[in-house]
């Protein structure tokens, strides 16, 4: 199933439109500013800057006709300058979650949900992991609050040099085809 976004310069999906059906590392080409946009199908992340680097913010379908009103719903910048599609994933999830950098200390594996690691495995911290199967959305604090990043299949080394210091309190998996 193909995604499909469309990011709008203006508030309720008016001034300069483009769409996107996969991945776009930089969209200043397109457009200067991102003030509303429309999910039709799929899941896309959303980046602050260009080359999905800096925050980031997961976006199911629906319609975002005010982006300055996503920051109630956790967006915590208001400038878009690249997405990535979400495939969606059928089969298990799985993932090796590691208490320091370069899986070091304590681990964990994960097949669901985990809204707290220092309640569930006594975890303090979270600094690396090991995507084996599956998408997941992991959360600077418990409860799935706070900076969020998405996470695909392969190794992460290293979430202090990935985000600035960034460490992850809850996890979840991304289980809608949106």
């Amino acid at each position: 199933m193909m995604g499909k976004i469309t990011f709008y310069e203006e508030k309720n999906f008016q001034g300069r439109s483009y769409e996107c059906m996969s991945d776009c590392s930089d969209m200043s080409s397109y457009m200067s500013r991102c003030q509303s946009c429309r999910v039709e199908s799929g899941c896309f992340m959303l980046y602050e800057r260009n080359n999905y680097m800096g925050q980031q913010f997961f976006m199911r379908r629906g319609e975002y006709n005010d982006m300055h009103r996503m920051q109630s719903m956790g967006m915590m910048f208001d400038n878009i300058r690249s997405c990535r599609m979400i495939p969606f994933h059928r089969g298990q999830f799985r993932m090796k979650i590691y208490e320091r950098e370069n899986f070091g200390g304590q681990s964990n594996e994960m097949m669901d949900d985990c809204d707290n690691i220092q309640d569930r495995y006594r975890m303090s911290d979270c600094q690396s992991c090991h995507v084996m199967d599956g998408h997941w959305l992991m959360y600077e604090q418990p409860h799935y609050k706070g900076r969020m990043m998405y996470m695909r299949p392969g190794e992460y080394r290293s979430f202090r040099e990935m985000m600035s210091g960034q460490r992850f309190m809850s996890m979840r998996r991304i289980t809608d085809m949106c």
